[in-house]
Order: C-alpha cells, then structure tokens, then sequence
C-alpha cells in the first residue's frame, strides 16, 4: 500500500539507494525470532514471541538490555544466549535465505550504475558473515554497519554516514527498510523511506513516515521504474555543500 506522499509523487529523483539487511535483503529476523523463542522455551521461560517482536530492528547488545529488563533479576543471560546461538547455527547450517526479490534489485542497481551502501543495526562481524552466508557479499562495496556509529538504529547516524559516504544529499537517498528503528532512522535523516514489512505489520505513526509501504523487493523495484528513478542519475553533492 501506498502512502499519500507516495501517491502523489511524480518521477523521483534518486542519487542513492541505502538498503537495510537483516529482514530486508536477508531473511534473518525468522531465523532470530525462532531461535530466540526456542531458548527461551528451553529454559523455561515461556513464549518469548513478544519480546522477540519488540526486538526486530534492534542492535544486539540493546536488545540484552531489553531482555534483562523483561525478565527482571536472575535472568539466565550467558544462558540464554549460548541456547539461542545453538538454534541459530543449526537453522544456518544450509545457508541464509534471502528475501524475494533481493537478487532481482541487486542486479537492477548495479545495471543501472546506482550507488548502493548497506546500512544494518548489525555488528561488522554479523553483517560480513550473513553476507557472505547469502553469497551478496561481493555485490556491496559500502558496507556500514552498527560499530561505525556511536548511535545505532532508530538514531539517524547510520543513515546520515551512509549518504555522506555515497556523497548525497539525505533527500535524494532512498532508504529500505523492514522495521520501525529503521524507519525511524531513515526518516529522522531526511532520506526517503520505504518499507517492506517483515513480520510486524507498521503501525499508523510508522506508516506516516515511510514514501510507500510495499510487499516485496519487487514492487520496490516497480515502483523505482515507475517513478523514473533510474532515468537520470543525480549528481553527487558538491564537497562546498
């Protein structure tokens, strides 16, 4: 569904694309929110199914925060985590799914010439793993992830250093994203947003800050064409800017 920004929008004009990783290109939030679910099962701490839907789009030390915090004292952490990993790395045995449609952006980005960055709440050392575990990782020469920034998603740093790298102004910098803290970020940068939903539905203030709210990779893809989005290519921002 389209928002009414989006709905009254013309052609874009598009410098760059900042791509979201975990639940956007890759489809990791699943494989967390399972293999969270199960350790919290395991050790008797019942569903976890909603604090592990709070946590979508969170960097990993803040959502041990978020965990500490739900569970109160004696919480199992070490525990906790080492069951977690366990689940995590048998459901990775066979690879890392990607998103439907990832591939097909990917290739249309790079046939286009469109600078491209991953901008991810994950470590450096998660996001080149997973990359390369969904064998993109060759695809992206800016990779920026949460140890770049002194603030991670839903601040908007990383999307700021993303357009600065690229050497774009924010406005001219769409942002995809799956997440409300994405979303939020993208927005507060002054990118424009689009959302794919992964597993939680956006709520109306989301909603409100995103260009568009589309199903899948593909119909981002569309809606890029549609909007003439690779017809002319913005020039990057002049260093007196």
């Amino acid at each position: 569904m389209l928002s009414s920004a989006a709905a009254t929008a013309g052609r874009w004009t598009v410098g760059a694309v900042l791509l979201d990783m975990d639940g956007t290109l890759l489809d990791t939030e699943r494989i967390y929110r399972t293999s969270l679910c199960h350790a919290l099962a395991d050790l008797g701490y019942g569903d976890g199914t909603a604090i592990a839907h709070a946590m979508i789009g969170i960097p990993a030390a803040e959502c041990e925060v978020m965990l500490r915090s739900h569970y109160g004292r004696g919480f199992r952490e070490d525990d906790v985590r080492a069951a977690f990993m366990a689940h995590r790395d048998r459901m990775l045995r066979d690879g890392l799914p990607l998103k439907p449609g990832t591939l097909e952006l990917i290739a249309a980005l790079r046939e286009f010439e469109c600078p491209t960055a991953i901008v991810t709440s994950s470590s450096r050392r998660a996001a080149e793993h997973h990359l390369a575990l969904a064998g993109i990782r060759d695809h992206f020469e800016t990779v920026l992830t949460r140890d770049d920034v002194a603030r991670g998603k839903p601040s908007p740093d990383l999307y700021l250093l993303a357009a600065d790298r690229l050497g774009f102004d924010p406005r001219i910098c769409i942002a995809v994203e799956d997440s409300r803290p994405g979303i939020d970020a993208a927005h507060e940068a002054g990118t424009i947003p689009i959302m794919v939903p992964d597993i939680v539905e956006p709520a109306a203030d989301t909603r409100a800050k995103c260009a568009a709210v589309l199903p899948d990779l593909h119909a981002v893809l569309e809606m890029l064409h549609a909007r003439q989005a690779f017809v002319s290519r913005a020039l990057p921002r002049s260093p007196s800017d």
